[in-house]
């Protein structure tokens, strides 16, 4: 009798998860982050920016699905206000409350707006925005969280 070529092959079990809710959400902030720092550093060099998405089309020659890159609108979290510049760090479209009643980061001029993305991307990455996430994310539909 020949031995079986799957009877060489290790089998074990299915691995759990190894991603948390939490680190989901830290995630999906830190994507949109990054976004936000392409827009601002963007403005500060005086370029445009158009932030793309993929998705498939039916082409009408071929009858064929495609990807095909579309212009996607992003609004920035960056304002100006009487001279100076602000960021609202957003989830889910909410401002998170940073600290006790302020969801705005002071930032001043423009040319600091990537620095101070770059330092909440970092904060974020690090576990600090935990709790401002978990706060939003309750009062969210169960499929939007």
């Amino acid at each position: 009798m020949t031995k079986s070529i799957l009877s060489s092959l290790k089998a074990v079990a299915r691995p759990e998860k190894s991603t948390t809710p939490e680190a989901k959400r830290r995630d999906k902030l830190i994507n949109r982050l990054q976004v936000q720092l392409e827009m601002a550093t963007a403005l500060v060099n005086g370029e445009s920016f158009t932030c793309y998405k993929e998705k498939w089309q039916k082409n009408e020659e071929t009858g064929q699905q495609e990807k095909v890159k579309i212009a996607k609108k992003v609004s920035p979290w960056f304002y100006t206000k009487g001279g100076k510049y602000y960021l609202e760090v957003r989830y889910a479209n909410k401002p998170l409350e940073l600290s006790k009643g302020n969801h705005a980061i002071e930032v001043g001029d423009k040319e600091s707006l990537p620095i101070v993305i770059q330092t909440v991307i970092d904060a974020t990455a690090n576990g600090e925005l935990d709790k401002a996430i978990e706060m939003v994310a309750s009062k969210l539909p169960i499929n939007r969280a």
